[in-house]
């Protein structure tokens, strides 16, 4: 037995119930979701109710869901590693340079401080600071070198950092990536 068969039975079952008196259900005699009788079918396809053309699933599923750019992802990934290679942060441009010689520990420490926070607001990645070696210091040990590595890891707008080739100062010198 289908469905219609099924429905068609319950029918005859209610109007029977109606003739004898039995009709304490409140169950209408009609089928389910049939139209009204004199009114028009109700789908949802009226001119002044929004639904004038049906969406695709598929079309619905991306507006709620959205579309992931995975081409966008990869390239932010590469982009990534290409940063984390030391031979790709070697080759990045110095965007600014200060030189620290012959200036005492405070000194220093503020015109570094100073520096940093000016190319931070310029959007720069890539600074460069000469220090000097230490080897013109007389009676003490080199201070500036030692105190630019704290000031580095102290300060959290400096990122990855290291020394230059020896044409742009070697161990005298250090770059660092500045984070935006």
């Amino acid at each position: 037995m289908d469905f219609g068969a099924v429905l068609d039975e319950w029918d005859k079952m209610q109007k029977e119930a109606k003739r004898k008196g039995h009709g304490g259900n409140s169950v209408s005699g009609k089928k389910a979701n049939a139209p009204e009788k004199g009114k028009e079918s109700s789908d949802c396809s009226g001119e002044g109710n929004g639904f004038s053309k049906r969406i695709d699933p598929q079309e619905a599923w991306l507006r709620r869901y959205g579309v992931v750019d995975k081409d966008k992802i990869a390239s932010l990934e590469a982009e990534r590693n290409r940063e984390r290679s030391q031979l790709y942060v070697k080759k990045i441009p110095v965007e600014a340079k200060i030189d620290l010689h012959g200036l005492t520990r405070e000194e220093a420490r503020s015109r570094l401080a100073f520096f940093v926070g000016d190319c931070v607001k310029r959007g720069l990645r890539k600074i460069l600071i000469v220090h000097g070696k230490g080897i013109h210091t007389t009676g003490s040990d080199p201070v500036l070198g030692e105190e630019v590595r704290k000031f580095i890891e102290e300060d959290k707008r400096c990122g990855r950092s290291g020394h230059p080739d020896r044409r742009m100062g070697g161990s005298g010198a250090t770059w660092v990536f500045l984070k935006n």
